[in-house]
């Protein structure tokens, strides 16, 4: 804030707005030029303007002005207007230590997903339409053959992500009708979003039974009524009960249902199409698995294990997914052709399950080796010492990394990360951490790690272009880090 007298403050604030050049001499100085052709004159105009008044509020808070001349105003405007056309989506180098990031995306697409979309965004699709009849199509149609080859379903169809997949299935095959489900799989998923209340949306009355821990066969047979519709069993993919726990295995609930004449759903949260087992991950429930279990109605997620982008999949017996099918929620929840495109080129490498792990960048980055990851780490070290100075130390160390979105809570996977440390520990630690944190985050890529230990960790398992982190790293000198 100024300490100048009142009267000096508003006469000099008078000078500088005197010295201000017009919006129209501005546009015709050689350095606008380039503005001016890149973005065309409307746009320019406007952040001239914007950019003056700038200047003229801090002029009359009698703070002191940039310098007014040609080359200073130019170089302004043009850094005012970079800023203007950022995206605020960007892509950021993930070193959390979750593969899967609710926050920062989840799975990263393959190869073949991402040429597919561009292929739909670039020309028509036949995205509802029948090219052998020459008739209006089904756009699940696309990919439900590869799905029933897949998984051994009869039918599916394909919503905007799996809580979209639940909701369709209670409103159409339970809509002011009974649900049956445990009290232990009375979930709740990122953002607050819990099954009771999803089950209120759709217009079913959920009917819980058991108890947290324990739910028995006799449990689910005595809540039948005329008034149930459905039988619902949720998988746990985002917590563990252990201890005094009992459950109802899917075939012998599938028994009871069908012995009612009711379809048993089972929700599966993340779904994975191959047994991780084979990779030396904890085994996930496979839809092909729940189907073979004589389960009716399987939904999933398209955008977790199974790698792909953000989809809900709802599978099972034909009679059932055609009711789904019908319901006017379908419309509202289905997918664009991008997410289409991209889910049927994920889908189909499944076809191909020995390579798999170099061409699913979600299965490539959960099985990725230790000694890899920590060789990455050795090698990194260096220059981000450097660029951190003498202020921070860097060691290098083994970490835990977590599958993340829900997927197989319980179990981590070994890492290697960076461990950045105050040279100096004591007060003030934790807010040098978050500042080193925070000068990450203004990168040209901005880098996201977590602060845990007394250190700010990177945890280097998903990091796969080594040589673009490394180059902007020496950038991290030119931004103050409170000392």
């Amino acid at each position: 804030m100024s300490t100048l007298p009142l009267e000096s403050t508003v006469r000099g604030s008078k000078a500088q707005l005197a010295k201000l050049p017009s919006v129209d001499r501005i546009l015709s100085w050689p350095g606008v030029s380039p503005l001016l052709e890149r973005h065309g004159r409307t746009f320019v105009t406007r952040e001239v303007r914007a950019l003056l008044n700038d200047i003229r509020e801090t002029a009359l808070r009698g703070e002191p002005t940039a310098n007014l001349t040609d080359a200073p105003i130019a170089a302004a405007l043009s850094a005012r207007i970079d800023s203007r056309l950022r995206s605020p989506l960007r892509p950021v180098f993930n070193l959390t230590g979750t593969v899967l990031h609710t926050n920062l995306g989840r799975a990263l697409l393959p190869d073949e997903a991402v040429v597919a979309v561009a292929q739909a965004m670039r020309a028509p699709m036949n995205l509802e339409f029948d090219l052998a009849g020459g008739e209006r199509g089904d756009r699940d149609a696309l990919v439900e053959k590869l799905v029933c080859e897949l998984t051994g379903c009869e039918a599916a169809t394909i919503v905007n992500n799996n809580a979209s997949a639940v909701l369709l299935t209670v409103a159409a095959l339970a809509a002011r009708r009974e649900v049956i489900v445990s009290r232990g799989e009375l979930v709740e998923i990122g953002g607050s979003f819990r099954m009771p209340d999803l089950m209120k949306s759709a217009g079913a009355k959920m009917i819980e039974i058991g108890t947290t821990n324990r739910t028995h066969a006799r449990d689910y047979i005595s809540a039948i009524t005329p008034r149930t519709a459905l039988v619902m069993k949720v998988h746990a993919s985002n917590y563990v009960l252990k201890g005094f726990t009992a459950a109802v295995d899917e075939a012998q609930l599938a028994d009871i249902a069908h012995r009612a004449g009711l379809p048993l759903a089972v929700d599966l949260g993340s779904g994975s199409l191959l047994d991780l087992a084979a990779y030396g991950l904890p085994h996930e429930p496979m839809p092909q698995e729940t189907l073979a279990h004589g389960v009716d109605i399987v939904t999933f997620s398209g955008d977790k294990l199974l790698g792909g982008p953000q989809a809900g999949l709802i599978i099972g017996k034909r009679e059932w997914i055609g009711k789904i099918k019908k319901h006017p929620l379908k419309r509202a929840l289905r997918v664009s052709k991008l997410i289409l495109a991209a889910l049927e080129s994920t889908l189909a490498l499944y076809r191909h399950p020995e390579m798999l792990t170099a061409r699913v960048p979600t299965l490539r980055l959960l099985t990725r080796p230790a000694v890899e990851i920590n060789s990455l780490a050795g090698r990194v070290l260096p220059t981000l010492a450097d660029a951190v100075g003498r202020a921070f130390v860097v060691t290098h160390g083994e970490v835990k990394s977590q599958i993340g979105s829900g997927s197989l809570p319980a179990d981590v996977l070994p890492s290697a990360g960076l461990f950045v440390h105050c040279r100096k520990a004591g007060k003030g630690t934790g807010r040098k951490l978050n500042a080193l944190a925070a000068a990450l985050r203004t990168l040209p890529v901005p880098v996201i790690g977590r602060i845990a230990e007394d250190a700010l960790i990177l945890d280097l398992r998903t990091l796969e272009d080594e040589a673009g982190f490394v180059a902007q790293l020496p950038l991290l000198t030119a931004i103050p880090i409170a000392p």
